[in-house]
């Protein structure tokens, strides 16, 4: 059966959007101090020190790049899904993005790791948003009846 009414991909999307931000918020410090309620690593230091677990092989400056690097990534990504802008090029970044982070908790934390959270549910939801062919409500739809 098809949707037509595009509840299900609109839903996908804010979804992934809003999974995407809230680190982002964590690791600036918007979701309280680390180990409150809210937070995981509650500021960029206790975030570097997760993302040089992922990458051990990495110095500490070169953790700190690709962490900053990862969350401009994740922010860029969260504001296009929500907003509906260049779906189809956000989602398979995405779709990349955590299937290499879900790689890295798997080989330098443990295989159980990326499945305690849903790193590849990201992956596949990413995936699967960006092989859609009409994303209604959003800024590319608004944009492809302008130009038809």
């Amino acid at each position: 059966m098809k949707n037509t009414s595009g509840i299900a991909q609109l839903f996908l999307r804010l979804a992934l959007g809003i999974g995407f931000l809230m680190p982002v918020m964590d690791r600036l410090g918007f979701m309280g101090p680390q180990g409150s309620g809210g937070a995981t690593w509650g500021d960029w230091k206790h975030f570097i020190d997760y993302t040089n677990t992922l990458i051990p092989f990495a110095s500490r400056p070169v953790s700190n790049i690709m962490g900053f690097l990862a969350t401009i990534a994740e922010a860029v990504f969260g504001i296009c899904l929500i907003i509906g802008f260049r779906i189809k090029e956000v989602a398979l970044g995405a779709g990349i993005l955590t299937l290499v982070f879900g790689l890295c908790m798997a080989i330098f934390l443990s295989i159980g790791a990326p499945f305690n959270y849903p790193v590849f549910v990201f992956t596949g939801s990413a995936l699967v948003l960006s092989d859609i062919d009409h994303y209604k409500w959003s800024i590319d739809n608004y944009i492809k009846k302008k130009i038809l």
